[in-house]
């Protein structure tokens, strides 16, 4: 299968384009959802190369610190590539951790707002969907590289892995769990849920809590699916990416309840009070 095309003598990986149409719709859906609730849209194209760039760079050091077990046996470890810094920054080779991409495009967003005089909260409700289809379509861009797949398994909608795309003791082994497709489809349903939410329990929510329930759906999700993937990210023998997920999940759920203990003769989601009329 082929993983890019060339324009001159630059190799333009589909990976890359997948991603990128992924954060595409994700700021369209995002201009939606930002005009429903009486904000600017333009806000939404504004912020977005930050939150790329701070994605791009959060997804990376995600990899970094947890690289998976299989680069770790060929000797690709945090220490690797902290003594080799060209590699560190060497996201064409790939190497990107979704978990930090949330983290940095999250951290982005709030120093933004916070210059602008914004609601934190009031815009990461606003982006929390779109997040999660831009999740959804760039785990396509796994399935053009042969990676993230589950274990090996007999199913009718099964995928075929390259041997040189298989890890070497399933060498044998030809097809597998397309976990990719599982965790797209989640994030769709998860996209879906949390436009429902927004809409048919607009007075029963407080702001952020759209993308407190985004990081309790994504997580359990990705806790799930680690339990059928074959190149994991150990740390002392613990699977670091599940391990956050559920505490991620867990403190998400916390918080939803504390807030409507605390908060619970507060002013709801919807309308908001204040309304961001410009961009600039």
């Amino acid at each position: 299968m082929p993983e890019g095309f060339y324009i001159g003598k630059l190799f333009i990986h589909f990976y890359g384009v997948i991603i990128m149409l992924g954060a595409v719709l994700a700021a369209w859906l995002s201009t939606v959802e930002a005009k429903r609730r009486g904000y600017n849209p333009d806000i939404i194209w504004d912020v977005m190369p930050w939150l790329l760039i701070a994605g791009i760079i959060g997804a990376r050091i995600w990899h970094i610190l947890t690289p998976p077990a299989s680069m770790v046996e060929m000797g690709i470890t945090t220490q690797y590539y902290l003594t080799h810094p060209l590699d560190a920054i060497n996201i064409r080779a790939g190497g990107l951790g979704i978990p930090g991409a949330v983290i940095g495009g999250a951290l982005a967003l709030w120093f933004y707002t916070r210059k602008k005089k914004l609601s934190f909260a009031s815009w990461v409700d606003i982006i929390a969907p779109g997040l999660a289809l831009a999740q959804a379509v760039g785990r396509w861009g796994n399935f053009i590289n042969q990676e993230l797949y589950g274990a090996p398994t007999n199913l009718p909608w099964a995928i075929f892995i390259e041997p040189s795309r298989r890890l070497q003791e399933f060498i044998d082994v030809a097809y597998y769990h397309p976990m990719f497709l599982y965790e797209s489809i989640w994030n769709l349903l998860n996209m879906a849920l949390l436009l429902i939410l927004s809409r048919k329990m607009k007075d029963k929510l407080f702001r952020g809590d759209i993308f407190l329930v985004y990081l309790v759906l994504y997580p359990v999700g990705r806790f799930l699916l680690e339990f059928i993937r074959l190149d994991p990210s150990n740390v002392g023998g613990i699977n670091v990416n599940q391990t956050i997920m559920a505490i991620i999940a867990i403190s998400a759920i916390i918080l939803l309840i504390l807030k409507r203990t605390l908060l619970k003769d507060k002013q709801s989601i919807e309308p908001y009070p204040e309304i961001a009329l410009k961009a600039g």
